[in-house]
């Protein structure tokens, strides 16, 4: 065959397989435009799970006459007219590719009147057919578009489409997360001429949590705290589940980026990195958040559907998520909590056993505890793990200081004060609102760890050289990366020497991963220090050895504590990081209100 111009109709049909996979691409790029338009109102209707029809009306700016045939053209659009707009675009769509390519695969038709004309006008390209005359038509100020009978003209494409309720579930879905960026519009959605959502304009703060909790559900916005942190060229917002809200799925995260809606790596292991300690194995976090950024910091024109997005300065947008996200969680201890209580019914099971040998609450018997579970064949001697467990002798000044308060003295304690212990696990409390349940062995974790990372850190990552260096082969960048790096690394606690173009020998690794797998070690670190220059895996790492520490030398299950005992605990609960969750992601302690706790007894009824 011949080289030949193909016809412009082809041309959008073949546009089309990138752009209109199911209705809810439709959706996808009508609502976007409606929003580019400036619309405070957007009403849809869908027939059949959008495949015989969806209409999208909206009160925007409108299109003049003499420029809706133009909006059919391919490639033509008002969004951009120069590269410089194009690296600066905040609007949803810039390419000017959706509405000849939805016209090319149905039969669609596009009314619309700005506020100065006396009428509208309309337009119905069927399959994208050239020929087709303006029709003056009554409309409002705003735009009508209609598509119908989707993939008519392309009967493979329509055998690929699912049933119509899963159809409508995807369009669905499309809405509410345009629904979660655009606040202040609102949106209406009828299938087969039945309402299935109605969101009002949201305002305000208090608005707003009603929308996201009509979207998300209201157990969401009663366990997540609202967030928002500026930094330089940058600005994080949104609201953020508590741990104990957690998902067994990727299906509550919502992330923004000038308001367009993005999966991005980057983005998801920053938050990963932010609720590490507090997730339990497994699970995910749920959240909904925007970052705001300068324009130029970003490239929207990374993917077709414009789902992907590149940052000019990944390590940055990395850091500042993460480390915004890691202090709120760390600040979210009872003292200053938003959130009183966490959710009484738990379906998840712990991976730590809350049951075992009973060992002293006090902390420098815990530091013994853990050299002598160190002490096991499979693991360090107490002489090689001396160094590190010397430091850990501070921790004695924690729970061993007790406090002689009574609930009686004051409310003003946000975990009150001991009344007693349950079945040697459960201690309960009274404080202000009503009863506060602690399971004291993962609250005596969490206590422990966290005090044990702190000591940690103040004395350095410190090296252990290896008796026999390790030889490993790598890729000749991350050779190169190692002689760029060694302040990082030396940072890390790692040495590594370049020996060949694709070779390097590991000397020494921290003390606590002497008897890790170093190669995995090093290959991991070197893989994370190429993708965003920076690494937490040896940190991680050791996290996990202080995480087993502490858990070994937690209080244990029928160890009975004193009433002081108990109050020091609860104290320190209120002191400490991430308190709410224990190093496994288990809840440490609920609440009952006094109002639960009188519906149990039908009290006041």
């Amino acid at each position: 065959m011949p080289i030949q111009q193909l016809p412009p109709h082809l041309i959008n049909q073949i546009a089309a397989g990138e752009v209109v996979e199911r209705p809810a691409s439709v959706i996808k790029e009508l609502l976007e435009n409606s929003l580019d338009a400036g619309a405070q109102s957007v009403v849809i209707d869908v027939e059949q799970g959008g495949v015989k029809r969806i209409r999208v009306r909206d009160d925007g700016s409108g299109i003049e006459k003499q420029e809706i045939e133009l909006a059919l053209a391919r490639h033509a659009t008002s969004k951009i007219g120069s590269m410089e707009d194009l690296e600066q675009v905040l609007s949803m769509g810039f390419r000017g590719e959706a509405l000849p390519s939805i016209a090319s695969v149905s039969r669609m038709s596009v009314t619309s009147a700005v506020e100065s004309a006396q009428t509208g006008w309309q337009l119905q390209p069927d399959g994208g057919a050239e020929g087709q005359k303006l029709q003056p038509y009554p409309h409002p100020t705003g735009t009508t578009v209609e598509v119908q009978d989707l993939f008519y003209n392309v009967p493979a494409r329509r055998k690929f489409l699912k049933a119509e309720r899963t159809e409508f579930n995807h369009l669905e879905q499309v809405v509410r997360r345009l629904a979660m960026s655009y606040f202040a519009v609102g949106f209406e959605l009828r299938h087969n001429q039945r309402e299935s959502l109605r969101l009002p304009p949201a305002k305000n703060q208090q608005e707003m949590d009603r929308r996201v909790a009509q979207i998300c559900g209201n157990q969401f916005i009663e366990q997540s705290v609202v967030i928002d942190e500026s930094g330089v060229e940058l600005r994080l917002w949104g609201w953020i589940g508590l741990p104990a809200f957690s998902r067994s799925q990727m299906d509550m995260q919502y992330f923004y980026v000038n308001g367009r809606m993005i999966r991005d790596k980057v983005v998801n292991h920053a938050v990963k990195l932010g609720y590490q300690d507090v997730l339990f194995h497994g699970r995910f976090p749920a959240f909904v958040l925007h970052l705001e950024i300068d324009p130029k910091l970003v490239d929207v024109n990374a993917h077709p559907t414009k789902h992907e997005v590149r940052f000019r300065d990944s390590r940055m947008v990395h850091g500042f998520i993460n480390k915004t996200i890691k202090r709120l969680l760390g600040e979210l201890t009872p003292e200053n909590s938003a959130v009183n209580a966490l959710p009484a019914t738990v379906t998840t099971q712990a991976g730590d056993q809350s049951t075992g040998s009973t060992l002293p609450l006090n902390l420098s018997e815990t530091a013994g505890a853990s050299s002598r579970y160190f002490s096991s064949p499979d693991l360090p001697s107490q002489r090689q793990v001396s160094e590190q467990l010397a430091g850990y002798q501070a921790l004695s000044d924690g729970i061993k200081q007790t406090v002689q308060l009574h609930p009686s003295e004051s409310g003003a304690a946000p975990m009150g004060y001991a009344v007693a212990q349950l079945h040697g696990i459960y201690i309960l409390a009274q404080n202000e609102q009503g009863l506060v349940v602690v399971d004291m062995h993962a609250a005596h974790e969490r206590i422990t760890y966290e005090r044990m990372k702190q000591i940690h850190a103040e004395n350095s990552l410190r090296s252990q050289p290896l008796l026999v260096p390790v030889s490993i082969s790598v890729s000749r960048r991350e050779a190169d990366l190692v002689e760029s790096s060694q302040d990082v690394l030396d940072g890390l606690g790692v040495s590594l020497d370049r020996s060949g173009p694709e070779q390097v020998i590991i000397r020494a690794v921290p003390s606590l991963l002497r008897d890790a797998d170093a190669e995995s070690l090093v290959r991991d670190l070197l893989a994370d220090l190429v993708e965003r220059g920076s690494s937490t895996k040896m940190i991680e790492a050791i996290n996990e050895i202080l995480s087993t520490m502490a858990c070994h030398g937690s209080v244990r299950a029928n160890r009975r504590l004193t009433i002081d005992e108990m109050n020091s605990l609860l104290r320190d609960m209120e002191a400490t990081e991430r308190s709410g969750q224990c190093n496994h992601g288990r809840p440490t302690w609920v609440q009952m209100s006094i109002d639960q706790l009188d519906k149990l007894f039908m009290r006041g009824q």
